[in-house]
């Protein structure tokens, strides 16, 4: 059975395109609050994306950008994920969008 996949985006409004959430280092870091961080591997410019492992969660931030305006969050435990997520929501102005159901939360 295929994981879930949701993505993490500003709730901010934008004049065009999708807002940003920060810079890589400024997201690792609103993160790094609800216990999700690279594994300690250097970044590879090479990879194209950040890794991040969190509590039931991995989160893939596209690499070679100012500023990010997505990430891409895989569920490996929903029931341990749900709550970090709810939480990262109501503590920054992010939201999730499911890409199953359309629905976005936050």
């Amino acid at each position: 059975m295929p994981k879930r996949q949701i993505v993490i985006v500003s709730s901010e409004p934008a004049d065009e395109g999708l807002p940003p959430l920060g810079t890589m280092d400024e997201v690792a870091a609103a993160l790094a609050d609800f216990n999700t961080a690279t594994d300690g591997s250097p970044r590879s410019a090479s990879a194209g994306t950040v890794v991040l492992h969190g509590p039931g969660l991995v989160v893939e931030l596209p690499m070679g950008l100012d500023r990010v305006t997505q990430g891409l969050v895989t569920l490996v435990d929903e029931d341990v994920a749900w709550p970090v997520l709810m939480k990262l929501v109501k503590s920054l102005p992010w939201k999730l969008l499911d890409l199953e159901t359309g629905r976005s939360f936050g």
